[in-house]
């Protein structure tokens, strides 16, 4: 086993395949910022066809010496593309997904209703989409505890949709906020995760020294992450949704939901 916090992270991106596996072994993914590949060739070893967006040639480069270098399942694929949120129509065709993993883009975007926009357009209706985002009040416990109590006020009063990136760094968010933003792009949240709820805040020596220890803080992590009251302080938040069956081609070509 890996360390804690990647093995959760995994874990997220195997929540996520399992919402959109309704009657399919075998998913189209699109992972977007996917960067070097970790979950996506992962994914592909168990069978699934992944398509990488992201901006860095480089990043893209390492994926296809992953990808190379692995044993990939027969029916497995990985592809990578150059691009972001903002071009995606450019490199993908619309509603050709049945899963699309957003994990730490939202924080670092300038437009999250784009980034979902564009999401939106490039799923099948029916298909999911898994964000994964930064948890605010986890940012405002941790700075209180470092002593910083105004910096601790100042992301707690602050609000995701008015956030200033290059005054504030990456973007921070509650659960509330992702869910009105997915519902605002044609989407139905059906499952919320905390991730990394007691992980961020345990000493890594603790858990390298101490026999067994890694597994048991995984085991509580897993057993903890649908807990309403410790997702809002969890270090990551998921939101798993599902694009809404009926929709209708807006005028820029993305997706709306209708009523």
């Amino acid at each position: 086993m890996g360390p804690v916090r990647t093995e959760v992270m995994w874990q997220s991106v195997l929540d996520a395949v399992d919402a959109a596996s309704t009657g399919s072994a075998v998913l189209d993914v699109l992972d977007l910022g996917g960067g070097t590949g970790h979950d996506a060739v992962r994914l592909a070893g168990l069978g699934h066809r992944v398509t990488v967006v992201d901006p860095s040639p480089d990043a893209l480069a390492s994926l296809d010496r992953r990808a190379a270098e692995s044993d990939l399942d027969a029916a497995g694929s990985v592809t990578g593309v150059l691009g972001d949120t903002t071009d995606l129509a450019e490199h993908v065709e619309p509603a050709s997904f049945d899963l699309v993993v957003c994990h730490g883009v939202l924080e670092h975007v300038d437009d999250p209703g784009q980034a979902l926009a564009a999401t939106a357009a490039a799923l099948r209706p029916g298909g999911c989409v898994s964000v994964v985002v930064a948890g605010r009040f986890a940012a405002v416990l941790a700075r209180a505890l470092a002593g910083d109590f105004a910096e601790a006020t100042s992301l707690f009063e602050s609000d995701a949709r008015s956030w200033d990136l290059r005054a504030s760094g990456p973007r921070r968010f509650v659960v509330g906020e992702v869910d009105a933003l997915l519902r605002e792009h044609g989407f139905t949240p059906v499952q919320t995760n905390a991730l990394r709820v007691f992980t961020d805040l345990v000493p890594s020596a603790m858990v390298d020294v101490e026999p067994g220890a890694r597994d048991r803080l995984f085991a509580l992590e897993r057993l903890v992450r649908t807990v309403p009251d410790l997702t809002a302080l969890s270090a990551g938040l998921q939101c798993i949704a599902r694009l809404d069956l009926r929709v209708e081609q807006s005028d820029q070509g993305g997706r709306r939901a209708t009523v």
